[in-house]
């Protein structure tokens, strides 16, 4: 059952709608584990979902035709019957224009998904570029999978085809996230307590490994800007890396237990950190103060306790494209949504068992993946956000912290732009 502050009316807060659901296939041989969605995943455009269904298995399905689905046939939609039972496609329809869907083995347990789309202008930085095997277009969207025996598979969203294998990793690779620049720039983190950043316009040559961790790494994203990369990982530890220099900007300090999920506001003023502790703390990035903390537990737990089982560690955490809402999922069977600004929840939904949780591009849905492999899907908050928000998000999106407090401007002006709450 979930917990409230004392003063806030459970019954007052809105129930998220449920938009759909995607089903579990059977379990192969009647496997007992192996089976869970540890990862979601939309598209940069929203043109394709793709979720780890367990046992290998990872579903690429054409995201306009999912929800169309959902809105013919009701809530729930079971995978064996294709998102695509109502437009089948022809045999030449792996293009962008006409999407299909794909079931891909990739020959273990995927721990982790990310789409990847190429911007022809941004350069490989490696200097023999007539020897690349691979000519990545500007149509080309791919789709990188973390495994279990710390490989990663690189494939062509349009054909299901396998591109790249790459070897390094000698556990789990528990998180993947591209640059958003367009680069093909792929960090991998993995349980090796390493982060691994790889090339893909050169042929997935692995450029850098960084270190700092002492334990798992679950987590890592990048800035919008994509110059700052964050780690998280078991031990408290949440790492910033600057991605020009691949040096270390600093260490935050605030969680009391693993930290296992981070995102960044969609401006890249703000990031949010979710944790085994409870919470999910914001941070100003630049200057790693903590702005405000959305707590899962009432009273929350002093810090020796929160180092323990407590039933409501937080799995995932998500920004919204608005820069106004995050989602998080816990293990007390909630998700919830919060608003910047606000400490408790704007709107709740009840899930089981869940592990992640990921906005579509546009922001309207949120996806979780679940213990049993299947996902949720619900209708997240709708707030026109106030002139003076997109004006923040629009500075914030060219000037860090150091530079917004020099403006000559009333403190009060200060406060705002630097989500002073």
């Amino acid at each position: 059952m979930a917990s409230f502050p004392p003063r806030v009316n459970e019954k007052e807060i809105v129930r998220s709608r449920t938009i759909g659901e995607l089903l579990a296939p059977a379990a192969p041989f009647d496997k007992k584990c192996g089976g869970e969605t540890w990862t979601v995943a939309f598209a940069p455009d929203d043109s394709y979902f793709a979720w780890s269904q367990g046992y290998r298995i990872v579903k690429l399905v054409p995201w306009s035709q999912c929800l169309k689905n959902f809105l013919l046939h009701g809530s729930k939609n079971v995978t064996n019957s294709s998102c695509l039972k109502l437009t089948r496609q022809d045999s030449n329809g792996g293009q962008k224009n006409n999407p299909r869907e794909h079931i891909i083995d990739c020959g273990d347990i995927v721990w982790s998904l990310a789409f990847g789309s190429s911007v022809p202008e941004k350069q490989s930085r490696c200097i023999n570029v007539e020897w690349h095997r691979f000519r990545f277009g500007q149509d080309q969207l791919l789709l990188a999978t973390g495994l279990n025996n710390g490989r990663i598979k690189i494939w062509d969203v349009y054909t299901g085809k396998l591109l790249l294998n790459l070897v390094d990793h000698i556990e789990v690779v528990r998180d993947l996230t591209f640059a958003p620049d367009g680069s093909l720039i792929l960090v991998s983190a993995s349980r090796d307590k390493t982060l691994r950043v790889w090339d893909l316009k050169d042929d997935g040559n692995m450029m850098k490994v960084l270190r700092g961790h002492q334990n798992w790494v679950y987590s890592c994203a990048f800035s919008p800007d994509s110059s700052m990369l964050c780690s998280v990982g078991a031990s408290k530890a949440v790492f910033l890396w600057n991605m020009e220099k691949y040096t270390m900007i600093r260490k935050l300090e605030g969680h009391h237990h693993d930290v296992v999920a981070c995102d960044f506001s969609p401006d890249g003023a703000l990031l949010a950190t979710a944790s085994y502790d409870t919470r999910v703390c914001i941070w100003d990035p630049h200057n790693g103060d903590i702005l405000m903390e959305f707590g899962h537990l009432f009273p929350p737990p002093t810090p020796i306790f929160a180092g323990g089982a407590n039933d409501r560690w937080v799995r995932g955490v998500s920004f919204s494209h608005d820069g106004l809402h995050v989602a998080s999922i816990a293990d007390d069977k909630m998700v919830r949504f919060w608003r910047i600004g606000e400490d408790c929840p704007v709107q709740v939904a009840p899930l089981s068992n869940g592990l992640c949780c990921a906005f579509s591009a546009d922001g309207s849905v949120l996806a979780a993946g679940t213990q049993d492999g299947s996902v949720c899907f619900w209708a997240t908050p709708r707030q026109v956000p106030s002139l003076q928000h997109l004006c923040r998000m629009s500075i914030r999106r060219v000037m860090p912290t150091q530079e917004v407090q020099k403006l000559p401007v009333p403190s009060k002006v200060l406060e705002f732009l630097s989500y002073r709450f």
